[in-house]
């Protein structure tokens, strides 16, 4: 399984665009090589390097396995958008407050359709989807303020 965006290069910078330094939309994203028995799949975008630990930037579970791109600034249609640390559902592009952050978009493919409460936070996805993983893959962004 692979996870791509025409953005930005894997360990490479994301541009400002995809930031509260811009629009703050999420980048075009594109994913390959899903296994073909799954059922779902979920992307969660976090940052590890916030200073009050992870901080979860992006949450989209029920994603249909057909899916093979996200374009930039939407949700794949059919899939659930959960609540992030900003305190709502949607992205939440890199703000941090100082230095060089990393961004982990992470993706996988499950063997069941997660089906939770749309208030659904990172914590109940990662309980939910335990034991279902099928085939995972990340693509790591840079970003420090401007």
């Amino acid at each position: 399984m692979e996870i791509k965006s025409s953005a930005f290069e894997n360990n490479q910078f994301i541009p400002s665009l995809y930031t509260c330094d811009g629009k703050n939309i999420s980048p075009y994203l594109t994913i390959s090589n899903i296994p073909e028995d799954a059922r779902s799949m979920v992307l969660i975008v976090d940052d590890p390097d916030a200073p009050m630990g992870t901080w979860v930037h992006w949450t989209v579970w029920d994603i249909s396995p057909d899916v093979r791109e996200i374009p930039e600034g939407s949700c794949p249609p059919g899939a659930i958008e959960g609540v992030t640390d900003f305190g709502k559902p949607g992205y939440g592009g890199p703000c941090p407050p100082s230095g060089v952050h990393r961004y982990f978009f992470k993706v996988y493919a499950l063997d069941t359709v997660l089906k939770l409460e749309l208030s659904a936070k990172s914590a109940d996805i990662k309980k939910a989807m335990k034991n279902h993983i099928l085939s995972q893959a990340q693509l790591v962004g840079l970003y420090r303020r401007k």
